[in-house]
């Protein structure tokens, strides 16, 4: 009796087991109906053949989160030459700041990365501005570079896009014109200015972070939107390695170097981590590499890389104005000069003009015309300059004068009237 009754509980089970599988499949089937036909569903979206669609109510953002938010803004990117690539399908991953809750700031230095799969392109991570906090979003591989919020970090990543080489089929080829390869093992490069300007977002005071009252003017693109629906691949354990190492090396602190870290690029690449594509995605066909040289970016790349140059020169501009109006507000200082001039000027002029011009003395003076002038001259010169030389210059004359003509005169007539007698 026992194993019949085990026997039909088991049974009852099976049956509420297959229940649950068909209404299961059920459901899936009556969800992929409603998606309109010829999509693909990817997480929370799906492609109609020309943009990517929200399949749910909220669905969750595709940004990647906020890794830190902190109220302490972030300092200057530091200048530095890009070390050159050592070998073909590496893909530079800037330089950038990052934070430490006890010690602050560090600086990440920039490195050559595998790329995890044939056709990924690296999207840097940046600070972005929002509500007085500077947050810090994860950088990521994709088929597409996002949005990096304009930040000029060089090196290719002029602020929109990568203006540093493309795939060019299962072969990343370098633009030149900003990245530095060695030219004796990696070949497939051309040169491409064009693209560099035109991407380019002007940054002169290196500012590391978007938006806010002093960050980079850019909003994301409608190409940069899109990239972010992208299926992505978070940074590689290499990469988080690489993180890790730069926080252990107390000099890359910017309490301790003041900004200008020294280590701010390695030159040894980092090992290779592979992972699967994106289902469906294949990179680029190849192309002659004189088409390469050629190519341009979007208009609308091109007229959001000089509305943010723009908007970036119109800040910068502020605090310059700020300054020219403080130089003519402190007035004491003109005040000031005055006073000591014309006390130096009198100590000046008289030493200057008695042994030069003594008639002009007492012309320069009109105080001395009064009665007082003839009593007050002579007393006046003798007192105010050495005494020696008012008393050498009268004794000489009145004794040297008179003394030889009277004595000259008299001899002469005498001597004939002595003769006569």
């Amino acid at each position: 009796m026992a194993a019949l009754r085990f026997m039909a509980s088991l049974r009852s089970a099976l049956w509420l087991l297959l229940a649950l599988v068909v209404f299961g499949a059920a459901t899936e089937r009556q969800a992929l109906a409603q998606l309109p036909p010829g999509t693909t569903r990817t997480g929370t979206f799906v492609w109609d053949g020309e943009k990517w669609e929200p399949v749910e109510p909220t669905p969750v953002a595709v940004s990647a989160p906020a890794l830190v938010s902190i109220a302490i803004e972030p300092p200057p990117l530091p200048v530095y030459v890009q070390p050159p690539c050592p070998e073909p399908n590496l893909l530079w991953t800037p330089g950038h700041w990052s934070y430490d809750p006890i010690d602050g700031y560090f600086w990440v230095p920039g490195v050559w990365v595998p790329a995890p799969y044939i056709g990924a392109l690296w999207t840097p991570g940046y600070w972005g501005w929002s509500n007085g906090q500077y947050a810090f979003r994860e950088g990521y591989w994709g088929p597409h570079i996002g949005y990096y919020g304009g930040v000029s970090y060089g090196g290719g990543y002029m602020g929109i896009g990568f203006a540093g080489g493309t795939w060019n089929g299962g072969i990343f080829a370098y633009n030149t014109a900003v990245v530095h390869v060695n030219v004796s093992v990696v070949t497939n490069v051309y040169v491409n200015t064009t693209i560099v300007e035109q991407t380019t977002i002007v940054n002169t005071n290196n500012v590391s972070f978007s938006g806010g009252p002093n960050g980079v003017q850019h909003q994301p693109t409608a190409d940069e939107q899109v990239a972010e629906h992208d299926q992505h691949v978070a940074p590689t354990a290499f990469q988080q390695q690489h993180i890790a190492a730069a926080k252990a090396d107390t000099s890359n602190f910017a309490k301790n170097n003041g900004g200008h870290p020294k280590n701010v690029a390695v030159a040894k690449p980092l090992a290779e981590e592979k992972h699967n594509p994106p289902a469906g995605f294949k990179p680029p066909a190849a192309k002659p590499v004189a088409e390469l040289a050629k190519a341009q970016a979007s208009p609308a790349t091109v007229a959001a890389a000089k509305a943010a140059t723009t908007k970036n020169a119109a800040i910068k501009a502020a605090p310059a104005k700020t300054e020219a109006k403080a130089e003519p507000k402190p007035a004491p200082k003109p005040a000031a000069q005055p006073a000591p001039k014309p006390e130096a000027k009198p100590a000046s002029k008289p030493a200057a003009q008695p042994a030069a011009k003594p008639e002009t003395k007492p012309e320069a003076r009109p105080e001395a015309k009064p009665a007082a002038q003839p009593a007050a001259k002579p007393e006046a010169k003798p007192a105010a300059k050495p005494e020696p030389k008012p008393a050498a210059k009268p004794a000489p004359k009145p004794e040297a004068k008179p003394a030889p003509k009277p004595a000259a005169k008299p001899t002469p007539k005498k001597k004939p009237e002595d003769d006569k007698k």
